[in-house]
């Protein structure tokens, strides 16, 4: 503290003060004196105009700022740069201030605080004027103000070490990089806050422009483990002064423009672009961050102990959840300050929009943005939508769909609808709601657009609006929906992108692994060094593999929050959208509602992908409300009619297959089957719909595709049919649309049975073979080196076949068997039952007929391949239907089979059955039904013995057998046995002859030809009874004539 001596005045105290602050001094022996500090300089020009005007040689407030000038305008030996000089005059002022504040004169305590806060204020001033120009006071040296071309300043900004030191003060930062960007680096308490808080906004511009570039290019390519949390405290710290949120989003670098602009660009140069690239995931080469997570975390992950991999995980999820922290609060605040935003939609619209091919299989990364980027973005925007996200979804009103339509801010009219067509939305918009589009953008309201809520219905009601607008007024949205729909386009292309690379990057270990194991097989039997450099090459692969999946998993899978935040989005989205047609109630409307069917639809296959990949993550389910998910699958998987996609449906149905009580390995969803208002009507209806809506999806792999979804319905419908009130539902329903949805139901499944049974066991033939050829080592190894890996690629290939289709032959057979046990009627159906006992026919004589042995295989069980249990399940079928056949018309369907039918099959079946230790009651019913069929086929010869020569016009024109009940087809007015076409219905809606449309309605009795061909059986009858003894002779020679064909 400065002496306070008695004798000295005040302006000689202020003097002293000033010269202690500048460093200065206008008195040459003062200079000189041994006790003066040496950086003080003596400003002898200065002196001499203070005595020139008659003045005392007295530093005073009127002359500190000529002082001042003149400190920084003269060149002086050895002084420090013009901004770190007043960063000290600054500091020095500071000092001075908490010594006088011990002053007892009241009155010459207030005078030197007034000149010392006076010097302060200087001080700022002079290193404002000084950055925005550092050519002013260059001093012939510039190390610390070297400009850039225009007004920007250099990565060298001696502000931003003050920045950085004052957002690390008092700080502990976590993760990596420590504080060593504001290392050594001391700011003056209060300084940074004069320096932003009290300038107009041109003078502070420039200098922020060049900040904002500063703090872009330390992140630049800095991943997660790299420093990146200062210069985004730095870069929170400055948009938090008004000036700086204005300069920020004034930057030319704020949305880059240019004729190359796309998603990489912007990513890579804009301010916010690098802060958001900073990641864990793994990027392209070129824009490829440093430290290599995967490589420094996961390298050898598989010799690794477990605890350094949690320890990894918990470090990663750590630091990114500071960046997220930061990244949120950065654009929060953006977004409450009403002249930035705009300005910030307009960044986040313009992310989206120029990143739209992210959505694809395959994207580009030159043209698009890292995943790194929009997975961050993905977590920020949904952070932003926590407050309409509560448990009662109360805010959901504000959300409005004309926002589609209308706002050309994203660019959402593009995208594939629900159901309607593009020509089909845009038709609407102009008829029903004239309303201009010509590209005028919305935007927020004024300063309370966070808050403020545009009149919309609430959900169940009319929502035909149109948007609020005036006359020369852009169409104005609250910020609720902006960000809604903004948040549903950035999920899209940002975590559920992510979701879908995890997949196919487990999918690529997967394959990868497997190659692996062949080529060292093959490397086995036959060496060579192009295989062991393949090996090599492989191993390498698969490392990299397993270093990107670690990095997946460390910040998106084991991140529980962020996958509850977003489940709770799509449940925002799920309710919102079932609004549009009425709220949660069925049945739906008869016409879907235009609002829906123009809906982008990937809101709601995200929200099923998301489901799927949150109910395979342990936990991940714990405490979220399923309910309105439920309700909402339960309502559109069988609706075409509002959802045309099939297989958006499909997966819906694979959503519920995860939720199974067994699968999910969580209780809590068995509720959501076996309690469930909804789940309990309509479950199991509209999963038998979709099992037929399936069949057509109108792809060109639909024929493969339907198994694969099948599989996951007959999964689900097993397990409902364990469930006592699904399945008297489903018993309810056989019964109701016997020959409707339930028919058509039971022939596709009929029709997947065949094939995929026929396949596996021709395929098994096919694999034996080349068992065969392998085994034999000497035969084998004189073929040439390539032959053999093909052909072993071939056996592994079919191995894989086999087993998949072994799996759904036995799921198919397996639901035949149980539905038949207490649902019959359909089976027995004239258009359906041959087709059934046709089936079960082949079905046996592949397992028990003459090549049975030719499908034994040395493991089975590895192919799903179990003969015994297939043959059960063949026989049970038989039986539950034989018990049900009140008519008994199921003998004569099965012994009318011209193809596979053989009456010593069923024995050798019983003989069979009773080894592995069947029901005795089975065997026996089996046995008389093998019986029954016997004298059916005995019965059915003696008709046709007795009919005679059929005329031609009483045939069916497809099977060549006498009609019962002909039809007339309407376009090509040819006459039909009913049963014939009606099961051709089942499987094509067309006339078998042109191909035109046909359903059952449509058909046209031939009353007229039914009355000839029951005459025709009348007359054939009488002459039989009238030829009694010819008859009984007829049947003598007939019966072992039959019992000998029957025997091949």
């Amino acid at each position: 503290m400065a002496t306070q001596k008695p004798q000295r005045t005040l302006e000689e105290i202020e003097d002293i003060i000033l010269r202690k602050i500048f460093l200065v001094t206008v008195k040459e022996n003062l200079e000189n004196s041994s006790s003066s500090d040496p950086r003080v300089v003596y400003l002898e020009m200065t002196a001499a105009e203070i005595l020139s005007e008659g003045k005392s040689l007295l530093l005073s407030r009127d002359l500190m700022e000529r002082v001042l000038i003149d400190r920084l305008s003269g060149e002086f030996p050895n002084s420090e740069s013009p901004f770190n000089y007043l960063i000290g005059c600054y500091k020095r002022a500071h000092g001075e201030i908490k010594k006088i504040s011990n002053m007892k004169d009241k009155i010459l305590r207030s005078e030197m605080e007034s000149a010392a806060k006076q010097a302060k204020k200087l001080a700022v001033s002079y290193a404002r004027i000084h950055l925005g120009n550092p050519e002013l006071f260059s001093n012939g040296n510039l190390r610390d103000s070297n400009p850039k071309a225009g007004s920007s300043l250099s990565s060298n900004s001696p502000l931003l070490p003050l920045v950085f030191a004052e957002v690390s003060s008092g700080v502990m930062l976590d993760g990596f990089g420590g504080n060593e960007l504001g290392s050594g680096v001391d700011c003056p308490p209060g300084f940074l806050e004069e320096f932003f808080r009290d300038s107009d906004f041109d003078t502070l511009d420039p200098i922020l422009k060049g900040l904002f570039e500063d703090l872009r290019g330390s992140v630049l390519k800095v991943s997660a483990l790299g420093n990146f949390q200062q210069p985004l405290r730095a870069l929170l710290y400055l948009v938090n002064f008004p000036v700086g949120a204005k300069s920020l989003v004034n930057h030319p670098w704020w949305i880059p423009k240019g004729v190359y602009l796309n998603g990489r660009v912007i990513e890579m140069t804009s301010i916010l672009g690098p802060f958001f690239h900073v990641s864990a995931l793994p990027d392209h080469t070129i824009f490829k961050s440093q430290p290599d997570v995967g490589q420094q975390c996961f390298s050898d992950a598989s010799t690794r102990r477990a605890a350094d991999l949690l320890s990894s995980f918990s470090t990663i999820k750590a630091v990114m959840n500071n960046l997220y922290d930061g990244l949120a609060e950065v654009l929060l605040c953006l977004l409450k300050n009403s002249e930035t935003r705009e300005s910030v939609l307009e960044y986040l619209a313009e992310v989206v929009n120029k990143n739209a091919s992210r959505a694809h299989i395959q994207v580009d990364p030159m043209s698009c943005a890292s995943s790194g980027m929009f997975v961050n973005l993905s977590v920020v925007m949904l952070r932003l939508s926590e407050p309409f996200l509560d448990a009662n979804l109360t805010k959901r009103d504000k959300i409005d769909p004309n926002y589609v339509f209308y706002s050309n801010r994203l660019d959402l009219r593009g995208l594939t609808a629900l159901y309607a067509t593009s020509e089909e939305v845009d038709e609407w918009i102009n008829k029903d709601n004239p309303v201009k589009t010509d590209g005028s953008r919305p935007h927020g309201d004024g300063n309370n657009c966070l808050l403020i809520s545009q009149e919309a219905t609430s959900s169940g009601s009319s929502l035909n609006l149109k948007p609020t607008t005036s006359s020369g007024e852009k169409a104005k949205y609250p910020f609720i929906c902006e960000c809604f729909f903004m948040t549903a386009r950035v999920l899209n292309l940002g975590l559920l992108k992510a979701f879908s690379d995890f997949k196919h990057l487990v999918q690529d270990i997967s394959r990868s692994e497997d190659t692996l194991a062949t080529l060292k097989a093959m490397q086995g039997q036959a060496p060579s060094p192009q295989l062991e450099l393949d090996i090599s090459r492989l191993e390498k692969e698969i490392e990299l593999y397993s270093q990107e999946k670690f990095c997946y998993e460390a910040q998106i899978l084991r991140d529980g929050a962020l996958i509850q935040h977003a489940l709770s989005f799509y449940r925002l989205m799920v309710v919102w959208l079932v609004g549009l047609v009425g709220g949660f109630k069925m049945p739906l409307p008869s016409t879907c509602p235009m609002e829906f069917a123009s809906m982008p639809e990937h809101f709601v296959e995200d929200a099923m992908e998301l489901l799927i990949f949150a109910s395979r993550i342990p936990k991940a389910l714990d405490g979220v409300l399923l309910d309105d998910f439920m309700n909402f699958i339960i309502m559109f998987m069988a609706s075409p009619q509002f959802i045309k996609n099939p297989y958006l449906r499909a997966k819906m149905v694979e959503v519920l297959n995860c939720w199974m009580p067994r699968g999910s390995g969580s209780s809590a969803t068995s509720t959501l089957f076996e309690g469930h208002h909804l789940s309990l009507e309509y479950l199991v209806r509209n999963l038998l719909k979709l099992y037929v809506d399936i069949e057509f999806t109108g792809s060109h792999t639909q024929f493969y595709d339907k198994f694969n979804i099948r599989h996951n319905i007959a999964e689900l419908l097993e397990y409902l049919w364990q469930v006592p009130s699904h399945r008297n539902a489903w018993k309810q329903i056989a019964k109701e649309e016997e020959k409707g949805v339930y028919l058509n139901f039971l022939n596709f499944l009929i029709n997947d049975s065949i094939y995929l049974l026929d396949e596996s066991l021709n395929k098994i033939l096919e694999h034996k073979e080349l068992e065969a050829e392998m085994s034999n080592t000497a035969e084998w190894e004189r073929r040439p080196a390539q032959e053999r890996q093909e052909r072993t690629r071939l056996f592994h290939s079919q191995e894989n076949i086999i087993r998949i289709d072994m799996k759904l032959a036995n799921e198919d057979v397996s639901m035949l068997a149980f539905t038949s046990e207490q649902i019959t009627a359909p089976f027995l159906l004239p258009e359906m039952v041959e087709r059934v006992a046709n089936m079960l026919n082949y079905f046996l004589l592949q397992l028990v007929g003459p090549q049975r042995k030719s499908l034994t295989l040395k493991d089975p069980e590895k192919y799903e391949f179990r003969p015994k249990e297939l043959l059960k399940q063949i026989v049970r079928i038989y039986v539950h239907l034989a018990r049900g056949d009140a008519k008994n018309i199921f003998p004569a369907a099965i012994s009318s089979d011209g193809r596979s039918y053989n009456e010593q099959l069923f024995s050798a079946a019983a003989d069979i059955l009773q080894r592995i230790g069947e029901d005795g009651r089975i065997i026996q019913d089996f046995i008389a039904l093998g019986a029954k069929a016997k004298a059916a086929a005995s019965e059915a010869m003696d008709t046709e013995a007795a009919l005679g020569d059929i005329p031609d016009e009483f045939l069916d024109p497809i099977q060549y057998t006498l009609m019962k009940d002909p039809v007339i087809l309407p376009s090509s007015r040819i006459t039909i046995d009913r049963p014939v076409i009606q099961r051709h219905l089942l499987s094509d809606s067309t006339d078998p002859f042109n191909r035109s449309h046909l359903t059952a309605e449509m058909l046209i009795p031939n009353t007229e030809l039914k009355a000839r061909i029951e005459e025709f059986i009348r007359s054939q009858e009488l002459k039989r009874h009238g030829e009694g003894l010819n008859m009984q002779s007829s049947k003598g020679t007939i019966q072992p004539t039959s019992g000998e064909m029957l025997i091949d």
